[in-house]
């Protein structure tokens, strides 16, 4: 069972039902025991940075998911998810669930801010199982005003032109991390999360 975490900042059915059409077994909850069961853990991107962490503080939720990494359980965060991963978030100017070193900022000088739609993401090594069975050149769907600004490269995956190049996926030994939305990237981000389901099931 993959544990999604609502942080009740909208619907997000549409990470599940992605999910569930590759093989996966999901349940949605704030409950930390249930991500204690869980093999592996999804935290969806939708709502602010300041908001989700009060929410998953409140509810104990971010003890849970450092207790599940540190065990080395799967875990994925998707848009919102991915910046959690930081230290420092500067939406609400709240810790993150420090489980990647580095720090959340605003898009600086993009086309336009939020940034909206489809963007090209150029993976930085070879071989990486995020990106299995999907093109070097290939595109994802894109909703964002704050970027990840890592501390150090270790872990930055791939990255994202938007008025200038920032780290748009994070792969560690315990996390993945994408800056776009997987489930709303059509057959590629269909394979993004199979290759996520593939790692669980390993």
């Amino acid at each position: 069972m993959i544990a999604i975490i609502d942080y009740g900042a909208g619907n997000i059915r549409s990470i599940a039902k992605a999910l569930e059409y590759v093989g996966a077994s999901v349940r949605v909850t704030d409950d930390p025991a249930v991500v204690a069961e869980s093999r592996a853990v999804v935290l969806p991107g939708v709502g602010s940075g300041g908001s989700a962490m009060q929410r998953m503080t409140e509810r104990g939720i971010d003890v849970a998911i450092r207790q599940a990494t540190q065990q080395g359980k799967p875990f994925l965060g998707i848009c919102l998810g991915m910046q959690l991963l930081a230290d420092h978030h500067a939406e609400g100017e709240v810790d993150g669930l420090h489980l990647f070193r580095g720090s959340v900022l605003r898009i600086p000088n993009g086309p336009k801010i939020p940034e909206m739609g489809w963007n090209q993401v150029r993976p930085l090594r070879e071989n990486l199982a995020i990106f299995a069975d999907i093109p070097p050149d290939a595109y994802f769907y894109f909703a964002h005003s704050y970027y990840v600004e890592p501390q150090d490269e270790q872990g930055v995956a791939a990255l994202t032109d938007y008025g200038s190049p920032y780290c748009s996926v994070i792969v560690t030994e315990q996390v993945w991390g994408t800056q776009f939305h997987p489930e709303k990237s059509g057959a590629v981000g269909l394979q993004l999360l199979k290759n996520f389901v593939k790692w669980v099931q390993r």
